[in-house]
């Protein structure tokens, strides 16, 4: 299947994934619900995978374990900055860590450029954001978060090219997630108390977990080996469209048009920057 297909698939699966969760966060605390995603994802795979039958070198482990904990991370950190901002707008402020990792590793004036067009869509959406009723302090915390969200992505792409191009890259996906919740559970592990009790709610943290990790991730595994990471990073412009649409049809989360203007910028700038490397 072309890589286009796969990341509208992806996509597709990823946001109607967050949308369900968004309907969790009455019962769960929005960073309890992004473990259990990685949790149950992990049971998923490992279940699916059986990494153990794979010959591994500690070097290996290490950068799958590195991998796991940094997208458990941007997943903790996405599911806050959702609690307080609407999908979409989200979505296309965490793009800022695609953008970076394609202006990092290219040359020239496209991605200097590209910087500052995503800037550019970032301050709109984030001067929306700020202007619209929802609270302050949510905006505050959510733009935080969102923040910290880009950084664990522009991590993940990097990571997970180098996981991918060692040739074991669904299976390192899966040791990756076992260690992204071995890692928080600490900081989680007492939700057990409510989750595991309630069969409805635990199946509807594994439908988060099928849509919007294994799926999503296995896909974006499989495009890695294809493609580059500039290239992987021109996808991903069709991701905050998705968004979009699975939070307006879904959430009701209808953007306006400053807002749709700071995702096409946004969208713009991971294309310029895909195209300096093509």
């Amino acid at each position: 299947m072309p890589a286009p297909a796969l990341f509208v698939v992806s996509g597709l699966t990823l946001y109607a994934g967050a949308a369900v969760a968004v309907g969790l966060f009455d019962q769960l605390a929005a960073p309890a619900v992004g473990w259990w995603r990685i949790v149950l994802a992990a049971v998923v795979l490992v279940a699916w995978r059986r990494p153990w039958r794979r010959r591994w070198t500690g070097r290996q482990l290490a950068w799958a374990a590195a991998f796991g904990v940094v997208l458990s991370a941007m997943n903790v950190a996405f599911y806050i900055g959702i609690d307080h901002l609407p999908l979409g707008v989200a979505v296309a402020i965490e793009f800022c860590g695609p953008v970076g990792v394609a202006a990092v590793t290219g040359r020239g004036w496209r991605e200097r450029g590209a910087i500052l067009v995503a800037a550019a869509g970032v301050v709109l959406l984030a001067g929306v954001t700020l202007r619209s009723d929802i609270p302050r302090d949510d905006v505050v915390v959510g733009l935080l978060a969102i923040a910290a969200a880009a950084a664990c992505w522009a991590g993940y792409i990097v990571l997970g090219k180098r996981v991918a191009g060692a040739g074991a890259g669904i299976d390192s996906l899966t040791v990756g997630m076992v260690a992204g919740a071995l890692v928080f559970a600490p900081v989680f592990g007492h939700t057990a108390r409510t989750v595991v009790p309630d069969p409805r709610l635990l199946a509807f943290l594994l439908v988060v977990a099928v849509c919007s990790s294994v799926v999503p991730y296995v896909l974006d595994q499989v495009v890695l080996r294809r493609v580059g990471t500039a290239t992987f990073a021109v996808l991903t412009a069709m991701l905050p469209a998705t968004a979009v649409v699975v939070g307006a049809v879904v959430l009701q989360q209808v953007p306006t048009w400053p807002e749709l203007a700071g995702l096409t910028l946004v969208s713009g700038a991971i294309v310029m920057t895909a195209r300096a490397r093509g």
